[in-house]
């Protein structure tokens, strides 16, 4: 899985907001609010991952249980599915 092209991740005053941008605005109006670990994890996403690699990289970088991270990025990436900003 990857974002895809058009969706650049900002931080803005403390807050983490996607937003679309050149062809992407055709698909996607509006914007994205991430919290601190959903924003790891779309970083991790622009480059290609698996969600087993998800999983791994969240708990390297958060002190989580395995569980509540495979919960956590399942539900994550299903949000990213339905809104069609992952291929």
């Amino acid at each position: 899985m990857k974002i895809k092209e058009g969706y650049l991740l900002r931080e803005v005053a403390g807050n983490y907001i996607v937003v679309a941008v050149g062809e992407a605005v055709k698909e996607f109006n509006g914007l994205v609010n991430l919290n601190e670990s959903a924003a790891f994890l779309w970083k991790q996403l622009e480059e290609d991952k698996t969600e087993e690699q998800l999983v791994a990289a969240l708990l390297s970088e958060y002190e989580v249980e395995e569980q509540k991270a495979k919960e956590d990025v399942g539900a994550f990436v299903k949000k990213l599915q339905e809104a069609k900003l992952i291929k």
